[in-house]
């Protein structure tokens, strides 16, 4: 009748005898084999994106680590040892991208670098804030690089690679940082050079601010050449980085105005005082 439904094409087999037409599909044919091999490849590569998000979860923690331990080169009452014991950390590190570099062996790197990316912007932060309490001037990324050149240290890890055994020469890896992960953890090195600022004055250090009021004013300006011809990463810390420039300089003018009014175990909690209020005039939490 007009109210009823009506049958599909397939309505007319039995279900059972449909049931057995899908269990007769020939699993070996051709096409199947593709398919599970397409299957056996993404499953690969998704199981080495998941160990590479955990290494580079690793270095992070390792590489913030690192940045702790450097801001106490101020107040220790030898630095020489805080500067050893963070060589000893990143060694660490170190270790851990070797494990990255072993993983993207034959593999194109960028199709990965979602997952080391943070990783590797914490370790050039690491990096960089410990060269620049050495030498106070600013790594290169070529710099970066030559310490991420790694050699088979012992048989266990030749053994476990898949290339020739039988060859008698060191098996070596290498992991460049990119230019945009280089740019983006020296736009967050600015956020501990402002850090290292407030506590040097703290600790009764009046030169060290001046240096870093230069040193970020010329990283803010080779940024500002960038603009927004760079990628959206980059042009979106130039804010943050602009942030702590600002309160770099502010510390300065208050130490040439107002230094000699203000008790120098005061001048911390001055500046601090200062730099919330530029917080909550730009709107920030």
């Amino acid at each position: 009748g007009s109210g009823g439904f009506r049958k599909r094409k397939h309505d007319n087999f039995p279900h059972g005898q449909r049931r057995e037409e899908k269990e007769n599909v020939n699993p070996p044919s051709a096409l199947m084999a593709s398919f599970k091999s397409f299957q056996m490849e993404l499953d690969t590569r998704h199981d080495k994106y998941e160990r590479l998000v955990k290494l580079s979860r690793d270095i992070t923690i390792e590489s913030k680590r690192t940045i702790f331990l450097l801001h106490r080169f101020t107040s220790a009452p030898n630095g020489e040892e805080i500067l050893s014991e963070s060589e000893v950390k990143l060694d660490a590190v170190r270790r851990k991208i070797k494990q990255v570099a072993q993983e993207l062996i034959g593999e194109d790197m960028y199709q990965f670098h979602r997952a080391i990316s943070p990783g590797l912007q914490e370790y050039v932060e690491a990096v960089s804030f410990q060269y620049f309490i050495k030498t106070r001037s600013l790594i290169s990324v070529e710099e970066i690089n030559k310490q991420l050149i790694f050699t088979a240290e012992d048989r266990e890890e030749t053994t476990n690679m898949t290339s020739n055994s039988h060859d008698k020469q060191p098996h070596m890896w290498s992991l460049k940082v990119t230019p945009v992960d280089y740019l983006l953890g020296v736009a967050d090195l600015t956020g501990e050079l402002m850090r290292l600022c407030i506590s040097s004055v703290g600790n009764g250090d009046i030169d060290t601010p001046f240096e870093l009021s230069q040193f970020l004013r010329q990283i803010y300006d080779g940024f500002t050449f960038i603009g927004n011809t760079g990628p959206y990463e980059v042009s979106k810390k130039l804010y943050t980085l602009k942030q702590s420039l600002a309160k770099v300089e502010n510390a300065c003018y208050t130490l040439k105005v107002r230094g000699s009014e203000i008790p120098k175990h005061m001048l911390a909690d001055v500046f601090s005082t200062k730099t919330e209020l530029i917080d909550q005039e730009e709107g920030l939490p």
